[in-house]
């Protein structure tokens, strides 16, 4: 596991203010979390009003164990045992019926509850110190691009957030799949970090993956994880010519361009190469609509991954960065 590089000093500090009802900002492995103490109704508020977040979107909780489990759910079918033996630490969410513990706003009012264990040093110490769970969906106003460094928080959420506990950049950049193990059968309503490949193995059977359901969980709205940037998707051999032809006519550019298509001359206002490795991707993606953001561009061309591995989050997120604006 990673070396803390967090001061205990300022783990005990953030543990102090969830206690007394603040909003702390932490690493996890896929994105920084905007964390609040989950059995306090008030400190949950201030998330949904921080982010501008809809008050029926639920939140993740935060736990420090699978240990722990039984203290926040209503019941642990033995799939949600079995996902959570292999996967915690990690990237993976649970979806069960919601334990008393929790906080009805924390859930979005429903009866079901999301629930993850995050591998990331600077998060367990945090929870371990605080002694509790922390309700968490990303630090960054809602709809838009996930934070993965503490600067990101800072930069967009300021002085709205009590304490921003800095760990490093995030490794694996990309949110927490989302498993629905309420039933026999469980779902992927979000696909994340854990791949739909990794699950498959754990249970021994094919496991669905929805776009929608039944069950409200984070990151299922139209346009989420999205720049400033209007971004368009084509077919990767339509990148450049699409990027040029708007260049054209007049946008500012910025260019996602293809591994394939490495080192070729784009005739864009900025231009990211993507790397080979889905992991890499994953892990820089959400840089990388941010940067292109910051060097003016109003227009970003891309393409999607091969849909299987850690190419399926990607994927999602980037139709999703894609999706329908809400009108101003």
């Amino acid at each position: 596991m990673r070396r803390v590089t967090a001061r205990n000093s300022d783990i005990e500090k953030a543990a102090g203010v969830l206690r007394a009802g603040g909003l702390v900002a932490f690493p996890t492995e896929t994105v920084y979390g905007l964390g609040a103490n989950a059995e306090d109704s008030a400190a949950v508020a201030r998330v949904f009003q921080v982010k501008a977040r809809p008050t029926s979107h639920p939140l993740i909780v935060h736990i420090g164990g699978a240990e722990q489990l039984g203290e926040w759910v209503e019941d642990v079918p033995a799939t949600a045992r079995l996902l959570a033996e292999r996967f915690w630490p990690g990237p993976l969410t649970l979806v069960l019926r919601r334990g008393g513990r929790v906080s009805l706003d924390a859930t979005g009012g429903l009866e079901t509850v999301a629930v993850r264990v995050p591998d990331h040093p600077v998060a367990l110490a945090l929870l371990s110190a605080f002694g509790g769970g922390v309700a968490a969906p990303s630090a960054n106003r809602f709809g838009s691009v996930s934070p993965t460094t503490a600067n990101h928080v800072r930069v967009e959420l300021g002085d709205a957030v009590d304490f921003v506990l800095d760990g490093g950049p995030c490794q694996v950049g990309v949110e927490s799949t989302i498993v629905d193990a309420t039933g026999e059968v469980p779902s992927v309503l979000r696909p994340g970090g854990v791949t739909r490949e990794d699950l498959e193995a754990a249970l021994g059977r094919r496991i669905a993956v929805h776009s929608t359901s039944r069950v409200r969980v984070p990151g299922q709205h139209p346009s989420h994880y999205a720049p400033r940037a209007r971004v368009v998707l084509v077919e990767p051999e339509k990148v450049i010519a699409e990027a040029e032809l708007a260049q054209e006519v007049g946008h500012q550019v910025g260019v996602l361009l293809p591994p394939s298509f490495s080192g070729a001359q784009v005739k864009a206002h900025a231009v990211v190469a993507v790397p080979g490795s889905m992991a890499a991707y994953a892990r820089g993606l959400y840089g990388f609509l941010r940067e292109l953001d910051q060097r003016g561009c109003d227009l970003i061309v891309a393409s999607l991954p091969v849909e299987e591995g850690l190419g399926l989050a990607i994927a999602n997120r980037l139709r999703r960065a894609a999706g329908p604006r809400p009108r101003e």
